[in-house]
């Protein structure tokens, strides 16, 4: 009975130990998301999403448009740090995710934070250039294997 009683402690301070490093994983990676310009990019694209709808849905108030929109953000952005948590945590250790943030908070980390969506977006043309350029030498070479 006694080893009973103690198995079922230990599982229950396990849990507990378990949920309590989640938690604190979970904060930690929200943080993270506000740091690193993250939530800015999902709101971004919720508003986006919020915008289309309006659109095909005139009919609705723009009260309720506005009541959606700020409880949608929120609810979502928690939700969604949350079904993340299990992604990160195979990859990163919480004193990883302790050591993005610090980086985050500084200055250079703010300034890459507030120009990462445009870096992104510049990067994505590049790569579309040098794609197109890789596959013409491609076509290119396969043509002279041909001739």
């Amino acid at each position: 009975m006694m080893k009973q009683i103690l198995t079922i402690v230990l599982i229950f301070i396990g849990i507990n130990v378990f949920g309590q490093a989640d938690e604190e994983y979970g904060t930690a990676l929200k943080k993270l998301f506000e740091v690193n310009g993250t939530n800015q990019t999902y709101q971004s694209a919720i508003k986006q999403m919020i915008i289309m709808y309006k659109q095909q849905n005139q009919d609705v108030s723009a009260e309720v448009w506005d009541e959606f929109e700020n409880e949608f953000l929120k609810i979502s952005l928690d939700d969604l740090s949350g079904m993340l948590v299990p992604v990160y945590s195979k990859y990163l250790t919480l004193d990883d995710l302790k050591v993005m943030i610090a980086f985050y908070e500084t200055p250079v980390g703010k300034k890459y934070a507030a120009n990462a969506p445009v870096i992104m977006q510049e990067s994505m043309q590049v790569g579309a250039l040098w794609g197109a350029k890789i596959g013409e030498d491609f076509a290119k070479r396969i043509q002279e294997g041909i001739d």
